[in-house]
C-alpha cells in the first residue's frame, strides 16, 4: 500500500511537471508564431519593395537607352557635319556658308547647305532642332 501511495504521489508530481512543460511549450509556440507572422509580413513588404524597385529600374533603363540613342544620333550628326564643313572649307566653299551665316543665322546656313546638297535633310533637321534648343536656353 505504501508503494502504491508513493507511485500515485510521484505520478501526480510527474503529471504536474509535464503540464508545466506543456504550458511552457504552448507559450513558446505562441511567441514563435508571432515571429513567423512578423517575418512573413517583412518578406511580403520586401517583395513589394523589390517589385517596385525593379519597375523603377526597368523604366530608368528604358529612359537611359532612349536618351543614349538620341545623344548618339546627335553626336553622329555633328561628326558628319563637322566633316562636311571641314571638306567645304578646304574646297573654298566655306565663304558662301559664312556669308549665309552672317546674313540669316545658323539655321539659314544649314538650309543653304541642304540646298547645296552638302548636308542631308535629316541631319539638317536634327542640327536645326539642336541649334534652336540651344538658342532657347
Amino acid at each position: 500500500a505504501a508503494n502504491v501511495a508513493y507511485e500515485i504521489k510521484t505520478g501526480k508530481a510527474k503529471i504536474e511537471e509535464l503540464q508545466a512543460s506543456i504550458g511552457e511549450a504552448a507559450s513558446e509556440i505562441s511567441v514563435l508564431q508571432a515571429k513567423i507572422e512578423e517575418t512573413a509580413a517583412s518578406v511580403a513588404t520586401n517583395d513589394a519593395d523589390l517589385k517596385a524597385a525593379t519597375e523603377i529600374r526597368t523604366q530608368e533603363h528604358a529612359d537611359f537607352a532612349a536618351e543614349e540613342k538620341e545623344l548618339t544620333e546627335v553626336v553622329d550628326t555633328l561628326t558628319r557635319t563637322i566633316g562636311l564643313l571641314e571638306r567645304e572649307a578646304r574646297k573654298g566653299g566655306f565663304a558662301l556658308l559664312q556669308q549665309t551665316a552672317q546674313a540669316g543665322g545658323i539655321v539659314q546656313a544649314l538650309r543653304a547647305m541642304v540646298e547645296a546638297s552638302v548636308l542631308g535633310a535629316r541631319d539638317a533637321d536634327k542640327l536645326t532642332a539642336l541649334v534652336q534648343q540651344a538658342q532657347e536656353q
